[in-house]
Parts: structure tokens; C-alpha cells; sequence
């Protein structure tokens, strides 16, 4: 899973998720205990989850206090502005002018492209 998409949504949620596939990786590793090969493959991906669900947990803290830092620094009755529904949908509809902007062009189809060889010629 890429990184990016691993920190994004929430990730206190995926956390748990991965801390849980950890535990079952785990407990799925001391019932093979006797195949030291499948015993190992299974403890290094329990390792492997447990570590990327304790790092996500220590993320989603961290973003947590972040966004608590943030909101402590704007001014309450702005705070209480931004919350308003009419708010919402005013950034909601400039969000959508500037990104109804900012989309790229299509690239012309390969008949496009001919017709534009032929005209040239």
C-alpha cells in the first residue's frame, strides 16, 4: 500500500485495522510454530503490521494535536463562521469554479492528430 494512501482517510481507524491483522498474524504464527519457515514468514508479518499500526497510531495522535493547535489559533467567532451550513456551501461552490478551471484539456484522439497532420500538409 502506498504510503499516501495509507495516511490518508483516518488513521486511527486504519490503525486498528493493522493492529489486528498483526495479533491474528501472530497468533496465526505460534500455531505453525513447528515449520520454522511458515513460523518465521508469519512473525515477520505480524512484526510488520504491528510496527505500521503502532506508527499510524502515533500519526493520528500527532494529527490530532495539529488540528488542536490550529483551531486554538483562530479566533472563535470565525471558527463559528466556518461551521455555519451557508459557510459550507459558499466554499463548496468555489472550490468547484476553481477546480472546474483548473481542469486539463483532453489530448486529442489519434484521428485528431491526423487530420491535423493532413491540414499541415
Amino acid at each position: 500500500m502506498a504510503l499516501q494512501g495509507m495516511l490518508s482517510g483516518d488513521p486511527s481507524k486504519r490503525s486498528k485495522v493493522y493492529l489486528a491483522i498483526g495479533a491474528l498474524s501472530l497468533v496465526k504464527a505460534i500455531a505453525v510454530r513447528r515449520d520454522r519457515d511458515r513460523f518465521r514468514r508469519e512473525l515477520l508479518d505480524a512484526g510488520l503490521f504491528l510496527g505500521a499500526g503502532l506508527a499510524l497510531r502515533r500519526f493520528s495522535k500527532m494529527k490530532a494535536q495539529k488540528r488542536q493547535e490550529l483551531e486554538s489559533q483562530v479566533p472563535d467567532w470565525m471558527a463559528d463562521a466556518m461551521r455555519s451550513e451557508a459557510a459550507r456551501s459558499g466554499l463548496r461552490s468555489i472550490a468547484k469554479q476553481q477546480l472546474g478551471r483548473s481542469e486539463p484539456e483532453p489530448e486529442p484522439t489519434l484521428r485528431d492528430r491526423a487530420r491535423g497532420v493532413l491540414a499541415s500538409l
